[in-house]
C-alpha cells in the first residue's frame, strides 16, 4: 500500500503514498477519538478537507508521472533499484537525498505533530475555545456553542498554502527525476556499485 510502482523486490516506499497515509491516519484517528470521548461526531472544517485533498492530489500527480515513466523505454527509473531503507526511499531521487523531498517530509511531519498535539490539548482543556480564539473572532462564538466541531484545529490559509506549495514543488520536480536515458543511468549505477563493492578473495 505504501510502496512505489517498481520492478525491484522489495519495492521502495513512495513518499506521496506515505504522505496520504500519514494525514489519513491522523485525521481518522482524531475523528474517532473525539467520537469515543464526547459521543458526538465533529463536523470537519474546510481546512481539514483541504489537508487531505493536498495529499490526495500529490499521490495522483505522482502516480501519473510514474505511469508515464514506465511507458517510456528510454527511462530507467530509480524506483526500480532495490533499496532497504524507508527514510532513504522517501527522501531520495536518482541523485540521492533531494531538497524537494526533504522539505516536503519535514513540513508534513511538523504540521502532523502539531495537529495531533492540538487535538489532544483541546480534548484535555474544557476551556480551549477561549485560548484558541481571540475576542471578536467569529469562530469563538461558534466554538462555545458547538465545541465538538472545533476540537480538530483549524489550519490557517497561509499554512495550507505552504503545504500546497511544498507538495507542488515535489510533484513538479518529480517529473525530472528519471529523465536520463536508461543506458546513461544504468552505467552510472554499475560504476557506483563497482566502486563501493569490497574486493573478493
Amino acid at each position: 500500500m505504501l510502496r512505489d510502482l517498481s520492478k525491484a523486490s522489495p519495492r521502495p516506499f513512495s513518499w506521496s503514498r506515505v504522505q496520504l497515509a500519514w494525514w489519513s491516519v491522523i485525521i481518522l484517528t482524531a475523528f474517532t477519538t473525539i467520537i469515543l470521548q464526547t459521543g458526538h461526531a465533529p463536523n470537519l472544517h474546510t481546512s481539514t478537507l483541504v489537508l487531505l485533498g493536498i495529499s490526495a492530489g500529490t499521490t495522483t500527480a505522482a502516480r501519473v508521472i510514474d505511469l508515464a515513466d514506465q511507458q517510456d523505454p528510454l527511462v530507467f527509473r530509480h524506483q526500480d533499484i532495490k533499496t532497504s531503507n524507508f527514510f532513504l526511499d522517501i527522501l531520495s531521487d536518482q541523485n540521492g537525498v533531494s531538497i524537494q523531498r526533504f522539505q516536503a517530509v519535514i513540513f508534513n511531519a511538523v504540521f502532523g505533530i502539531w495537529f495531533i498535539a492540538s487535538v489532544l490539548g483541546n480534548l484535555g482543556d474544557p476551556g480551549f475555545c477561549l485560548s484558541d480564539f481571540a475576542k471578536g473572532d467569529p469562530n469563538l462564538a461558534q466554538c462555545l456553542l458547538h465545541s465538538t466541531d472545533f476540537l480538530i484545529p483549524i489550519v490557517s490559509d497561509n499554512n495550507l498554502i505552504l503545504l500546497g506549495l511544498s507538495s507542488a514543488t515535489y510533484a513538479a520536480l518529480k517529473i525530472t527525476e528519471n529523465k536520463g536515458t536508461a543506458s546513461e543511468t544504468l552505467s552510472e549505477k554499475v560504476v557506483d556499485e563497482a566502486l563501493n563493492t569490497p574486493a573478493q578473495g
